[in-house]
C-alpha cells in the first residue's frame, strides 16, 4: 500500500520538478543549494575530483551525491536520469526531519520537553494492562527506547496494512522497560508524527513546511499518509538532493540559516549525543533520530535511509555530504553501503587535506 502511494506521489512530483539529467561538470556551481543556505560562503580552491567522479559513476545504485563545505557546493554527481531537483524517497532519513520538528515544537512550547510522557497526547495508554506504557516519553520515541515491540523488519508489513497505524504501534507488547534497550521501530517515529499533529493542530506536512522548509527557502512535497491522514513519520519522505544538502547545512550551522535560529542550537547538539547503540553494530550509536559513527576515521552525525540515502554532517570539517540511491534493495546487499561510505570517507580525507 505504502509503495503504491509513494509511486503515485513520486511520479507527480518528479514530473513537476525534474529539471535535468546527468551532470559531468568538474566545478559545480553554488546555486545547487537555496541561496539561504549559501549566504556568506567563502570561496575555496577546488580539489581534483576526477577520481571521486569515476568512483561515483562506478556505483550503479548511486543516484546522486552533493558535497558542501561552509555552504558552498564543491562537488556534485548525478547518474543519468537524476538531477539536483528530482525528489527522492529518503526512506528512514525522514526520522531526522521528524526529530528536527520535535525540537522546534519544544522550543515553541507545543511540547513541554523530551521527558513529557506521551500519554498526555494518547490517553488510551492509561487503560493498557501494561502500566509501563504510561512511562513512555518523547525521548524514548526519539531514541527508539520505548520498550514497545518493533514495527520494523518482519513486523513492518502487518503494521502498514493495519487500519490504524498509531493504535497498532501503541498496542504492541512491551519487550523491555522504557529507556533501556534500543528497538529500532518506524512505528515510534510515526507516533511522533501523530503527536506533532495533535500538538501543533496542523498536519506534519503543514508544520514542516511552515517551521522548517520555509526558512530554508524550499518547498516540501507531500509524502504518504496513514489511513487516518497522519503523515508517515519516519519513512517515505520526498526530498530533492538540494533539499537534503540544505537540511544538512542547517545542522552544520547549529540550526541557523540567514541569521535565523530555525532549530535551537541546544537541540542540534543534543540530537548528535549518543544515547544508545545499534543491536547489530554496537559501534554505531543513535541520538535523537540521528546516527553517530566514524566514517573515514572522522565522526559523522547522519541521517540514514534504506538503500543508501544519507545526509552526513562532519562538524570538524564544516562538511556535509548527501547521497541518494536505489531503494530496490538494502544497502547491505553486496557491500554497497561499505563502498559508498568508503567513498564518502575519501571525500572527507580530501577536504581535511585542503583545510
Amino acid at each position: 500500500m505504502t509503495g503504491l502511494i509513494f509511486a503515485l506521489g513520486a511520479a507527480i512530483w518528479a514530473a513537476a520538478t525534474i529539471v535535468g539529467s546527468a551532470r559531468s561538470e568538474t566545478s559545480p556551481a553554488t546555486h545547487d543549494l537555496p541561496q539561504s543556505a549559501l549566504a556568506g560562503a567563502p570561496a575555496l580552491p577546488p580539489p581534483d575530483w576526477s577520481d571521486t567522479r569515476r568512483t561515483a559513476s562506478s556505483l550503479p545504485r548511486l543516484h546522486s551525491m552533493i558535497v558542501t563545505r561552509r555552504g558552498q557546493v564543491v562537488f556534485d554527481y548525478y547518474a543519468r536520469g537524476y538531477s539536483a531537483n528530482r525528489p527522492a524517497n529518503v526512506k528512514s532519513a525522514s526520522k531526522s526531519v521528524i526529530s528536527a520538528l520535535v525540537g522546534i515544537s519544544i522550543e515553541r512550547g507545543l511540547l513541554r520537553n523530551v521527558d513529557q510522557p506521551i500519554s498526555a497526547f494518547f490517553p488510551e495508554l492509561s487503560k493498557d494492562a501494561d502500566r509501563r506504557k504510561q512511562a513512555i516519553t518523547v525521548e524514548h520515541l526519539l531514541t527508539m527506547r520505548s520498550g514497545l515491540e518493533s514495527t520494523s523488519g518482519p513486523n513492518y508489513g502487518r503494521w502498514v496494512t493495519s487500519k490504524n497505524w498509531v493504535a497498532y504501534a501503541l498496542t504492541r507488547p512491551m519487550v523491555s522497560d522504557p529507556g533501556t534497550a534500543m528497538q529500532y521501530s518506524t512505528g515510534s517515529s510515526h507516533v511522533l508524527s501523530a503527536l506533532l499533529t495533535r500538538a501543533s493542530k496542523m498536519s506534519t506536512w503543514q508544520f514542516a513546511q511552515s517551521a522548517l522548509a520555509k526558512p530554508l527557502g524550499i518547498q516540501l512535497a507531500r509524502w504518504p499518509q496513514d489511513p487516518q491522514g497522519i503523515y508517515f513519520g519516519g519513512n517515505d519522505m520526498l526530498l530533492t538532493p538540494r533539499q537534503m544538502a540544505a537540511f544538512g547545512e542547517l545542522y552544520l550551522n547549529e540550526g541557523r540559516v540567514n541569521g535565523q535560529q530555525v532549530v535551537a542550537e541546544a537541540w542540534v547538539k543534543a540530537s548528535c549525543v549518543p544515547r544508545t547503540n545499534s543491536r547489530f553494530d554496537p559501534g554505531r550509536e543513535y541520538g535523537y533520530g540521528w546516527w553517530i559513527d566514524e566514517v573515514g576515521g572522522r565522526t559523522a552525525c547522519y541521517a540514514w535511509g534504506f538503500g543508501g540515502q544519507f545526509i552526513l554532517v562532519f562538524d570538524d570539517l564544516d562538511l556535509v555530504v548527501t547521497a541518494t540511491s536505489s531503494t530496490d534493495v538494502s544497502d547491505e546487499r553486496r557491500g554497497y553501503r561499505r563502498e559508498l561510505l568508503a567513498l564518502i570517507g575519501r571525500i572527507a580525507a580530501v577536504m581535511a587535506a585542503s583545510s
